[in-house]
Order: structure tokens, then C-alpha cells, then sequence
């Protein structure tokens, strides 16, 4: 199947490869890549230097530095932390809340972050949390009151593939409590095509093991925002709490963000191509691709990202046994859970990473038996075709 750019890119024009590349160098000696700071903890100069500059590398590393800077500015944003995973910056962001404030969480979510907000926020920190479909703003307008301090969303969102009118939210939601934040997991559009922060959104979070990372060979997480006060409250709860990462992945996401324009583009291509051969494929039932034309918020899709990802759900024809014997079937592609890496993963988000929710739950949102969500990687679109037909064709 060929196709132009201008089919799978909403806006051609955008980049960020100068950003990732030409913010690493060393200033002492001029080399091209920065050094690894591989030290616990750094000499002082005299007693009343401890807290300022780098002291200890759970509160601060030079090799962090350099890709909280490349982070921060690529999602156009004045500040970035990075973490030890997704997961840790999430937790982050959620510890801004103390006992008895309310926050209101997309209900469609990755299972983790659904089973952290319900286990640890709700049970153990007594934080109330209304998971709402933000897709409908009204929805949220009704659930919004003064005690509300966070919104939480994700979009697209993992795995059915809706999205929330940014912008719309965070002009509604402030008509009503001025000082509420709101933050938006990024993962699946990643910087490359949507800008959060551009949008009204405070907080912009991102699974670095995912995309940024793009190898899967590393566990890490990053937030960004502009307010200085609320950067200085989230490395404060960043540092007490522990989630720093190790310099070295540091030093692997400084070398992967200079690849993620052109990885993305490509795995974007092939997603892109994949949907129209799902959607066109007589044993697909529906295809969820914020890229076609079919998808139901494609025009939101238009305005507010730069692409329609290289993440995919689908619905096969049949059930559980039909999925499990397509799975079954695939050679090429790699039954793992996780995404955005060079290789295309492939999973059914009910037997696993949704397989916390009560069945009723996944029912609600759709996340069924015959449900499977696939991560675009950097083969062969040929060869992921002719995969995806062999393991198609039996069931």
C-alpha cells in the first residue's frame, strides 16, 4: 500500500529532532554525548554547601539534568522531572493530594494507574476519586465542585483509543475551580504529536520506558510543567519519595529522544497502513485508530495531535477463543504487554493489562475478551501484514 506523508501526518511541518539532538553536548571537554555521572553522591566544597547543586543523585545527577532539559522543552514546558518509571511520576502527581480532596480520573486508563488510584489513593490515603468518561465534557462539568484539586486523564486513552478535547476541559473545568490541575498522561501521543501544556493542561506525563525510551530496555518516567510553584512541590514529593532513576537510563532515554522523531514517523506510517488493512479485513469487526476517518473523534484527533499514533485496538469477530487462537497464530509479532519499542507487540488488554477490573467494568468500557490492542514497531510493513493475515485467516 503506498502512502504520502500527508495521510498518516496531520501536520507535516512539525519537528522536534533539533531539540533531541543538539542539547547534549558536553561543555567541558565538546564531546558529542554527554557523560554518565555514575556517583551516589558528590564532594562539597564547604559545610554550607549541602542543598545547593548536585548533593546526593536521588535529589539531582548532571546526567539527569540533561534529559529533564531536552523533556522539558520538546513538551514546551519550563521544568521536567524524570523518574525511576511511569508509575513512580504518576504517584507524584497524585501525592500533591492530602486526606479528603477529591480528584476526577478519565475512566478508561491503563490498568496500573486504575489499580493505584482505587489500592493506594482511595483505600490507603483516603483521596476520593470519580473516574468519569471525559470524553463528554458536560460529564465532567457535572462532576467538578471546589474540592475537586486534580483531573487526570489520559488521551488517547490506553487501550479503546478515546480522546478528550484538552483544551475544552481546561477552560470548563476553571470556570468552576480556578486553582484545579489538571494533568495528562502523554504516553501514546508522546511530544512528538501533541503538546498538552499548549492546550491549558499543568502537568504533561509520559512512561519514558515506552516511546522516549523506544528499545524496551529500560523503566522510566518523566513529568513536565511551567508553574515554578508547582515544580518545586513535585521534585520536593520526587526526592522524599525516591523515584529517581539511575544515571544510566538517564543517559539511555538523552541518547533514545534524538531517534523519536524519526522512529515515531515510521511507526506511525506503519499503524496507520495496519488500520486500513484491519478495517478493510472481513474478520475485524471494528477497528480503534484515532487516524481514520472512521474513528469517532478523528476531527478531535485533527485539531489537537499531529498524527493518529502508532498505537492500535481492534475487535475480532467471535470471542475469547477467537482471539487467544488468533494470538496463538502470530509469528512475527511479540505477545508482550508494554509498547512503543522498535519491535510491534501485540496483547488482549482483558487477560492482561486490564485484568484487574472486574469483568463487569472492562464490559462498561469496552475492553472485551475479543478486544486486541497492537504497538506498531519499525518492520516491514509487508511482513507485519502478511503476519497479522496468517494468525487472521484460521479463526
Amino acid at each position: 500500500m503506498l502512502v504520502q506523508e500527508e495521510d498518516y501526518l496531520f501536520d507535516t511541518q512539525f519537528t522536534i529532532a533539533t531539540k533531541t539532538i543538539h542539547k547534549t553536548c558536553d561543555q567541558t571537554y565538546g564531546a558529542v554525548n554527554p557523560p554518565i555521572y555514575m556517583s551516589s553522591t558528590f564532594e562539597l566544597k564547604d559545610v554550607d554547601s549541602f542543598g545547593k547543586g548536585y548533593f546526593y543523585t536521588r535529589c539531582g545527577n548532571p546526567t539527569r539534568t540533561v534529559v529533564e532539559e531536552i523533556v522539558a522543552e520538546i513538551e514546551q514546558n519550563n521544568y521536567a522531572i524524570a523518574f525511576s518509571s511511569g508509575m513512580a511520576a504518576i504517584q507524584c502527581v497524585i501525592n500533591l493530594l492530602k486526606e479528603g480532596d477529591e480528584m476526577l480520573a478519565m475512566d478508561d486508563l491503563y490498568g496500573g494507574t486504575i489499580g493505584y488510584l482505587k489500592s493506594i489513593a482511595m483505600e490507603r490515603h483516603g483521596i476520593k476519586v470519580k473516574f468519569v468518561d471525559m470524553t463528554n465534557i458536560d460529564e465532567v462539568k457535572n462532576q467538578m465542585n471546589q474540592n475537586v484539586k486534580l483531573i487526570f486523564l489520559e488521551t488517547p486513552t490506553n487501550p479503546t483509543m478515546k480522546l478528550t478535547d484538552i483544551k475544552e476541559l481546561c477552560q470548563v473545568v476553571r470556570q468552576i475551580q480556578n486553582n484545579v490541575i489538571v494533568a495528562v498522561d502523554n504516553t501514546f501521543a508522546t511530544p512528538y504529536l501533541q503538546t498538552p501544556s499548549e492546550l491549558g493542561a499543568d502537568i504533561t506525563l509520559n512512561s519514558g520506558t515506552k516511546y522516549l525510551g523506544g528499545h524496551s530496555d529500560i523503566i522510566f518516567g518523566t513529568l513536565s510543567c511551567r508553574n515554578k510553584e508547582l515544580y518545586d512541590n513535585l521534585f520536593k514529593i520526587s526526592y522524599l519519595t525516591g523515584g529517581c532513576p539511575s544515571p544510566f537510563d538517564c543517559y539511555l532515554v538523552t541518547r533514545s529522544l534524538k531517534t523519536l522523531e524519526v522512529r515515531m514517523k515510521q511507526q506511525i506510517k506503519n499503524a496507520y497502513i495496519l488500520a486500513k488493512y484491519l478495517e478493510g479485513y472481513p474478520k475485524v469487526e471494528k477497528v480503534l485508530y484515532p487516524g481514520l476517518e472512521s474513528h469517532p473523534q478523528h476531527d478531535l484527533a485533527r485539531k489537537q495531535m499531529r498524527a493518529g499514533g502508532a498505537m492500535i485496538s481492534f475487535y475480532i469477530k467471535g470471542g475469547a477463543a477467537e482471539a487467544e487462537r488468533m494470538m496463538k497464530g502470530l509469528e512475527l509479532f511479540t505477545m508482550a504487554v508494554s509498547l512503543g519499542g522498535v519491535e510491534s507487540l501485540i496483547q488482549i488488554p482483558a487477560k492482561m493489562t486490564h485484568s484487574g477490573l472486574t469483568e463487569a467494568r472492562r464490559q462498561e468500557l469496552g475492553i472485551t475478551q475479543n478486544l486486541i490492542r497492537l504497538s506498531a514497531g519499525l518492520e516491514h510493513v509487508s511482513d507485519l501484514i502478511k503476519d497479522l493475515e496468517h494468525a487472521l485467516k484460521d479463526i
